[in-house]
């Protein structure tokens, strides 16, 4: 039975190659030229060139959304109107080879990643994207260009030898981003940050929206405590408030009961990610400082919130919940409470699947007689696994090389590790192999895993800390987030002297957005909070 079942597999295995080899077709080649007419001298960037299945969105709109197949190589100091090839040379993503790419019609569109030369204050020079206040995404970026839609037909030509070369002119200007303007109750503040100017070597600015409480204007003698929501970058109001009042929380938020607070959503995107994660870092630079230092005080002066340490309160999701907990951490005197939901991996025995302390490979598992590939993501509802470590890995240096991609490993890898000799960040595992690097592992615990620093600093952090660290996550997190927080809370319920008096709470089957409130009602137990403790 086992000889015939392996004869079968052998036939089929056969079979597959025979037809594979009867179908080859030549590798197509796409040269993608970069406009003179579009201005701009020289350029070093990336050349993206995208394959859809339709045009109803725009290529360039539809990846990292729906999956869509994308190629990406980098070019430096291209001349105007000198082409860059995207061929079987260029590594793609789902589909890595431009050679496996199934035989029909597609609607394609190339895009020009334009980067921007930093030269930084620690002697290094960078290559970076600079963001646009669209949130680090090549996609739409103002100063970015891309091609019309076209539609062509790979292969069909039943056992042809010539390729396909196919030009693509990157000429058409992505839409400017527009700037909201201020109304009764959202108001908008954007700054040129001093602190990141020096560190970059070019003009880094931040801002922040602002939602006010009802009867701000009159009240003019009254402060109020202050909610920083943090998250990916948006210029959107705070909590999705909109003005007519056709969400649930808008009802509450202008309603009569509902508690007076300022809220608050900072815009600071990096020329590495949509947002710096809030910390000082060595790749990102001192953007704590900046926050703690040049923004909020402005924030605070132009608006009427109580400048004390008890009256800013932090929350926020995913990345945002990282920085809720860590900022609340990190500095514990600055923030009065923080309620961290679906927080990045507050330590690093699992960051998206991956033991950066006992794993010595990213993309897979070792065991005794066998490995399996390291999953990343999971549907929350069955755990069936969407992406594996190296699947994703493989879409971020498709979007980016240097760390380049804008993707989730790589802002872990800009804030919690060391610079590279190279000035782009050291990364912590090789991209296309997955080889771990354990001494920038050490890096990432020393600097930035917090159940590590809660473990070294309770006796001098913890009486500062005690009943304001309150962490949610689903039990099924998209990304395996629970692990980490199961961990941190293993080591705050044993802690003594003090206790930490905070709060942890999960949903059975929640995924990576699993709330057990309303916003509506997480401001209400804030309001709750400082009442208890007496403000």
């Amino acid at each position: 039975m086992r000889k015939r079942l392996f004869r079968l597999l052998l036939l089929a295995s056969l079979a597959a190659t025979t037809q594979s080899t009867a179908n080859a077709q030549p590798t197509p080649t796409f040269d993608i030229f970069y406009s003179s007419a579009s201005g701009g001298g020289r350029l070093t960037g990336r050349m993206f060139v995208i394959f859809a299945h339709t045009d109803s969105i725009e290529p360039r709109l539809q990846v990292g959304r729906y999956g869509t197949q994308f190629f990406g190589v980098d070019f430096v100091d291209l001349p105007p109107d000198h082409a860059v090839h995207i061929d079987g040379t260029t590594l793609g993503y789902p589909i890595n080879e431009m050679a496996a790419i199934p035989p029909g019609d597609y609607y394609v569109q190339a895009v020009l990643d334009r980067y921007t030369e930093f030269k930084r204050s620690d002697g290094h020079t960078l290559w970076m994207h600079m963001d646009q206040w669209e949130g680090q995404d090549w996609r739409r970026s103002p100063e970015n260009l891309h091609s019309k839609v076209q539609k062509i037909t790979i292969g069909g030509t039943k056992g042809g030898t010539k390729a396909q070369r196919i030009p693509l002119t990157v000429d058409q200007a992505m839409a400017p981003i527009a700037e909201p303007a201020d109304t009764k109750w959202v108001k908008h503040i954007k700054i040129k940050s001093n602190t990141l100017t020096t560190f970059w070597g070019h003009p880094i600015f931040i801002g922040a929206t602002i939602l006010l409480p009802k009867d701000y204007e009159s009240h003019p003698d009254q402060h109020y405590p202050t909610i920083y929501q943090e998250g990916h970058f948006s210029i959107g109001a705070p909590f999705g408030f909109k003005e007519d009042g056709s969400n649930d929380f808008s009802k509450d938020w202008t309603s009569d009961s509902f508690p007076r607070f300022i809220a608050v959503t900072i815009q600071h995107p990096s020329p590495y990610f949509d947002d710096s994660y809030a910390v000082n870092s060595a790749n990102n630079g001192p953007y704590g400082d900046a926050i703690q230092q040049e923004l909020i005080p402005e924030i605070e002066q132009q608006f009427r919130c109580i400048p004390q340490g008890y009256a800013r309160l932090l929350t926020g999701g995913s990345t945002g919940g990282w920085e809720s907990f860590a900022l609340q951490v990190l500095y514990p005197d600055f923030y009065g409470g923080c309620w961290a939901f679906s927080p990045d991996p507050l330590d690093f025995n699992n960051v998206e699947g991956i033991n950066i302390y006992k794993d010595q490979n990213a993309f897979y598992k070792q065991h005794e007689w066998y490995r399996a590939p390291t999953p990343n993501t999971r549907v929350p509802a069955t755990g069936e696994v969407m992406l594996t470590s190296e699947q994703r890995n493989t879409m971020e240096l498709v979007n980016g090389t240097h760390g380049r991609s804008g993707g989730q490993l790589d802002i872990w890898s800009a804030v919690f590790g060391p610079v590279g000799g190279d000035g782009y960040f050291k990364p912590l595992f090789d991209k296309s192999t997955g080889a771990i690097d354990s001494t920038v592992a050490l890096y990432w615990q020393q600097h930035f895993d917090m159940l590590y620093y809660l473990q070294h600093h309770w006796a001098e952090v913890g009486p500062k800390l005690a009943g304001k660290l309150h962490v949610f996550a689903g039990r099924m997190d998209d990304f395996y987030l629970n692990i980490a927080v199961y961990h941190m809370e293993d080591f705050l319920s044993a802690t003594k002297d003090p206790y930490y008096s905070g709060s942890f709470m999960y949903g059975d089957r929640g995924g990576h957005g699993w709330r057990p409130w309303t916003t509506g009602q997480l401001i209400r137990n804030m309001a709750a909070y400082l009442k208890e403790n007496g403000h």
